[in-house]
């Protein structure tokens, strides 16, 4: 189950569970859309892959027997920051994006 970061790692924009601006790699890393276009040119400053919308999570159980949905399974409230300078993800960046991601 997708642990759904309330932040953009980032800018720490709010990402509650609803948004449809959050973008994750393969790894859960959480960024905002504007942050994956503008800055990371779609390319995750920690793992090098490329980044897709995050589900959303529906709030109801539709199948209670399931204990699913938001209710039963809440978003993370642990903010996640890369640990990265901007200067290091800039230079990871440069050297990556000419790449599409399944080429990286």
């Amino acid at each position: 189950m997708l642990e759904l970061r309330p932040n953009c790692e980032l800018c720490d924009k709010d990402l509650p569970p609803q948004s449809t601006e959050a973008q994750i790699c393969s790894y859960e890393c959480t960024y905002c859309a504007d942050c994956v276009e503008k800055v990371l040119h779609n390319v995750c400053p920690t793992c090098g892959g490329g980044f897709a919308p995050r589900p959303i999570r529906p709030v109801k159980a539709w199948r209670p027997e399931k204990k699913l949905g938001l209710l039963n399974n809440p978003a993370s409230t642990t903010r996640v920051h890369s640990r990265y300078t901007l200067e290091e993800i800039a230079a990871h960046v440069a050297r990556l994006c000419q790449l599409a991601p399944e080429a990286r």
